[in-house]
């Protein structure tokens, strides 16, 4: 008897494809670890990739997304928040002016929320701004065991402390006597 697999991803590269599709459209924010570490940027489903817009004034800041490197991809969940999804990307960089670069400008700037200079954005981003296509080069990739949470640096600030004795009778207030 054969043990069912963990992943129905990884038995069909189309069904791999269209689960990284369908979870990184609707996913708000995507965890995405570059060269030089990882962070959790806001995107757009366009054409088969993500695309991300930064390191500009204003913008979020891409570190270690290099043209022609690669990265790491985590999606998450809508609804709960928890990591759905990891697929590695090929990162290249659209050159402004071009015609994927004016298609997929469009559709980010509508998805831009709060930008400073809402008619000049466009503008901007060509001259200040990089714009990034992650293109999936793997269906999905495993996901970490652990949380990889990182532990608070230890500190003397601290929120823990014994409630005073006087607190509940102050809060709660006191009984009085009736005469």
């Amino acid at each position: 008897m054969t043990e069912p697999s963990l992943s129905p991803a990884q038995d069909s590269p189309l069904l791999g494809r269209a689960l990284v599709e369908e979870a990184t459209k609707k996913s708000g924010l995507i965890w995405v670890r570059g060269e030089e570490g990882e962070r959790a940027l806001w995107h757009l489903w366009h054409e088969g990739a993500a695309h991300v817009v930064g390191d500009g004034a204003g913008e979020q800041p891409l570190p270690g997304l290099v043209h022609g490197g690669t990265a790491e991809v985590t999606v998450r969940s809508k609804d709960k928040g928890g990591r759905l999804i990891a697929w590695t990307a090929s990162v290249s960089e659209l050159e402004p002016g071009s015609e994927p670069w004016d298609a997929v400008t469009a559709e980010l700037k509508a998805k831009r929320l709060n930008a400073v200079d809402s008619e000049r954005v466009l503008e901007r981003w060509a001259a200040e701004c990089r714009v990034l296509r992650l293109e999936p080069t793997s269906s999905t990739t495993d996901l970490p065991a652990g949380s990889l949470a990182t532990p608070p640096l230890p500190t003397a600030a601290i929120t823990r402390r014994p409630v005073p004795a006087a607190l509940p009778r102050l809060l709660l207030g006191r009984k009085k006597k009736r005469g």
